[in-house]
């Protein structure tokens, strides 16, 4: 456990951000492992299956990491006001709220995915793959929902290293069973989806060991569950919107996969591998942004609104910095990145892919003040405005799907995220600006005001 309401800003969230990068670029070592063997020991198109689904993917596992997040956002105020019994009280509500959520989600998922991919116009040639591998993941996802709230629970007491040791493990085993199931046991995509949801298992056990062995604050009691009607508004009030966020963007995220599938397999497999390099490359603004959460909340919760203000500065300096580079490393190397992912990739897919790295990539520092700005509100309990930033991100990426994509081919669909992290930061700056004057009219040790 680590209290972010004492020191200097700079260095806490410097330290608290590089485990949790660490830990965020081994959680895409889950899709990475998958892509890379799969895409060099299965081929183009079964490389395009995988990739297919990520869309899918992002709509439902999305929607619960949003969800497991909002919630522990309760658990880290609770943690800067030091009231353990409401702790305990929240880490409750938040496992109770889980478990529900995991049930609905895993069935109803399941159940109709072959009608989703449908829908989204997969091409004949990878439907069938693409089914086959995303129905296992998602049977795994009470697992990515259990790993995602315990570690979300331990950051919000402030360790994130923790999270980051067991992600490691569970990473390995991943890809050893993917080395495995893949080539030796022929199993195909199945083989990959099985290797992800055995390492989530691996992870989610592994966290909740932990937290019983040596989190005492965490030790709930029976009498801490039950349908405790300010518990479950509390906490849902700030999940919910986080959880439809993430769903609500990861829908403008299926419109423009749609509109990949209509271009072709080659479309697609570029912007797969383009696509997973990128997310490698916007983990530290990711993490900045998460970290930022962490800080807000607790600090928020000890009312030191002053350090609030002087964390956001000096956290949008370094990931703001660090957008620079990470954008121009990408678009330098961007033939040598793709490669990894094919053994003889044709020279449209590299083409295509130099295409997503430059658009993209030029534009970093708009979603690293994104992350910041987000997640600073999220911390400070506001949720609407948040969700509304998400219903503009999917209106510009479903814009850019339907009418740029259609006009201008794949470098129209490739623009969809700049023009959603523009859309997003259009609602949220107003918000933000109003959040700060609130801040600056208070002092340390005031009432924290009902609304920003």
């Amino acid at each position: 456990m680590h209290d972010m309401t004492s020191g200097k800003p700079y260095k806490l969230i410097f330290y608290f951000t590089i485990p949790l990068f660490i830990g965020n670029l081994f959680q895409q070592f889950y899709n990475i492992a998958d892509t890379l063997i799969v895409g060099r020991a299965l081929g183009e198109n079964a490389l395009a299956a995988v990739g297919s689904t990520g869309s899918i993917n992002f709509l439902i596992i999305g929607f619960a990491q949003g969800l497991t997040a909002g919630l522990t956002i309760i658990t880290a105020q609770r943690f800067g006001a030091r009231d353990p019994k409401g702790v305990r009280r929240s880490f409750a509500t938040c496992i109770s709220i889980s478990a529900i959520v995991a049930v609905l989600l895993t069935l109803l998922s399941v159940i109709f995915v072959r009608d989703i991919l449908q829908w989204m116009q997969t091409p004949a040639d990878i439907i069938d793959q693409a089914e086959e591998f995303i129905t296992i993941i998602f049977w795994g996802i009470p697992f990515s929902i259990a790993f995602n709230l315990l570690s979300n629970v331990l950051r919000a007491l402030g360790d994130s290293r923790t999270p980051l040791f067991f992600l490691v493990i569970a990473v390995i085993v991943n890809i050893v069973l993917d080395l495995i199931l893949i080539p030796y046991f022929h199993m195909g995509v199945a083989g990959a989806g099985i290797a992800t949801v055995t390492a989530q298992i691996v992870a989610s056990l592994l966290c909740a060991f932990y937290i019983y062995k040596k989190i005492n604050i965490l030790h709930f009691r029976r009498k801490d569950f039950g349908l405790n009607k300010e518990e479950w508004t509390t906490h849902l009030r700030v999940g919910l919107p986080m959880g439809f966020q993430s769903s609500i963007i990861a829908i403008g995220s299926i419109a423009l996969q749609t509109a990949l599938n209509s271009l072709g397999t080659q479309v697609v497999a570029a912007n797969t591998a383009a696509a997973r390099i990128d997310q490698f490359a916007t983990q530290p603004m990711a993490s900045f942004g998460i970290t930022m959460a962490t800080f807000t909340a607790q600090n928020l919760g000890a009312r030191k609104f002053s350090r609030i203000m002087e964390g956001v500065k000096q956290c949008l300096i370094m990931s703001c910095s660090f957008s620079v580079v990470a954008g121009a490393a990408i678009i330098i190397f961007a033939n040598q990145l793709v490669m990894m992912f094919l053994k003889e990739p044709d020279p449209q897919i590299l083409s295509l892919s130099r295409i997503y790295f430059i658009i993209n990539g030029s534009l970093y520092i708009l979603l690293a003040v994104l992350f910041i700005i987000r997640y600073t509100l999220q911390g400070l309990g506001k949720s609407f405005v948040p969700t509304m930033a998400g219903i503009a991100e999917l209106l510009m990426r479903t814009g850019a799907a339907v009418f740029l994509a259609r006009s201008f081919g794949y470098p129209g669909a490739a623009s969809a995220n700049p023009l959603a992290w523009l859309g997003s930061l259009l609602v949220l700056i107003p918000s933000y600006v109003l959040a700060v004057k609130t801040l600056r009219t208070l002092k340390d040790g005031d009432a924290i005001p009902n609304k920003f």
